[in-house]
Formats: C-alpha cells, structure tokens, sequence
C-alpha cells in the first residue's frame, strides 16, 4: 500500500495581484474622504475658514476703533477686495486669512494689496458692529442679490460660483465675531438692507 501523499496547499498571504488591488482600493477610498469635494475634508475645512473669518473679525474691529465705529467702505468698490483692501497691512499683515482653506484660491503673499489678487470672501459694505445680530461677512456667494429660505446662496453640485466648500455650504460672520455655519440652501432669510451693499470677491 502507497504511503498517503500530501496534497499541496496553498501559500498564505496575498498574491502581488490581490496586494495591488488592495492597495488601489484603498488609494480611491483616500481620495474619496479627503479630496477637495468630499465632506470629511470639508468639514475640517470650514473650522479653519471660521478661524480665519474669526481673525478678519478682530483686524476689523481695530479699524473700528480708529474711525468711529465705522467700517471699511468704498462707494466705488466693485468687489470685496476693492474695500477690505483697507485693511492690509496695517490692521492685518497675514494676508493668508482672506484666502478661504477649502477652496482653491491662491494664497496671497504677506503685506500685498488685496485689490491686486483675489479673495475668497463676501463683504456686506456698509455694516456696524453696533449690530451684532447681521452679517458681516461670508464664504463667496453664488451671487450678490437678496435671498429667501430656500434659495441657494453656496453652490449647489461644487461648481463655482459659490463653491469654497464644494456642495457643503459655507460660513458666515456675524457682527458679534460668531460665525454660523450654512448649508448651501438658505434656511434663514438674507434681505437686502438700506445702506448695505453685498459684495462677492472676484470671480
């Protein structure tokens, strides 16, 4: 009688073909969570755009503090570069903090003029901070016209205009210093305002 013979078994481990399609699946998953349009990296995205609204906050509010009470204003600004422009540099030397994290504005280097590059965020001329409820600035809106409950003022599918946090909506400062987060798609009203003017940065 023949001794049994062994059957051959199968090597552990991965094969080079099971490795790579593993690695690519995990390559697509990465892009996929922290890509400029996924929510994961929009969402850390947003803390740091509130951070740097946060910072604009306090460069405007020594501004205040030298005229009056009155913020930057510009009758014949045609942007919102244009009028904060007034800012830089002697309230705000790091210009870094008008370029928003989660969109793909350049940044702009230390001390330049604001006019002569572009922003990422929305000014509404003609505020004070005496009233703390309204808002002061924003994220880049899909445009400069008054909007109700439902409209869109961020952009809807992460094209631009509107899109520094792709579909995920935006932020916005209020005159206290706060900022509240938005989806793209209003839920409270943004009336226009005798005396305030809107303006997006450059598109």
């Amino acid at each position: 009688m023949k001794p049994c013979q062994r059957h051959a078994r199968a090597p552990n481990g991965f094969s080079l073909i099971e490795l790579l399609f593993t690695l690519f699946l995990m390559s697509v998953l990465t892009v996929m969570m922290f890509s400029f349009g996924s929510a994961t990296r929009q969402k850390s995205q947003k803390k740091l755009c509130s951070d740097n609204l946060q910072k604009i906050y306090l460069a405007l509010q020594i501004y205040a503090n030298d005229f009056k009470g009155a913020l930057p204003l510009n009758t014949n600004a045609v942007t919102s570069e244009d009028v904060l422009d007034a800012l830089v540099p002697h309230y705000s030397a790091d210009t870094t903090i008008f370029t928003c994290p989660g969109g793909r504005d350049s940044q702009i280097a230390s001390g330049e003029k604001l006019r002569d590059h572009k922003i990422s965020y929305a000014y509404f001329m003609g505020r004070r901070l005496d009233t703390p409820a309204a808002f002061l600035m924003s994220d880049r809106q899909v445009n400069t016209l008054p909007k109700r409950v439902g409209e869109f003022v961020f952009s809807e599918k992460g094209r631009s205009p509107g899109n520094n946090h792709h579909k995920y909506g935006g932020n916005f400062l209020l005159c206290d210093g706060s900022v509240q987060d938005s989806p793209a798609q209003l839920t409270f009203p943004l009336p226009a305002n005798d005396g305030v003017v809107l303006l997006n940065p450059k598109p």
